[in-house]
């Protein structure tokens, strides 16, 4: 089966939720809406966070050192296992989430 999803019109009633896009092999591709942050969390594998609309502000910790980068459309995050992260939106935005199927 073949979907096509129109990403920039998708929306959702709370922050963060997601519609599943695909799930391979236990991988799963979501697409969340959001306009609130995400809480500080180590997901327990490694995750693909794609920008496709808005802006997000990406806070990471790396050897206790906190970072934050701006994350534009069509900028990619990856976390490696370990790394404690949470996103900021500006605004709405819409985010493609590649990561272990389960994954918080």
């Amino acid at each position: 089966m073949s979907n096509i999803t129109q990403g920039k019109s998708f929306t959702a009633e709370k922050p963060w939720e997601a519609i599943t896009i695909a799930n391979m092999n236990g991988i799963t591709t979501r697409l969340h809406w959001t306009n609130k942050p995400y809480h500080w969390h180590v997901n327990n594998g490694e995750e693909v966070f794609v920008v496709l609309d808005g802006e997000v502000i990406m806070h990471y910790e790396i050897n206790s050192l906190v970072r934050s980068s701006l994350l534009k459309t069509g900028d990619i995050f990856h976390a490696t296992i370990g790394i404690k992260h949470h996103a900021d939106p500006i605004g709405e935005a819409r985010v493609l989430v590649i990561e272990s199927e389960g994954s918080i």
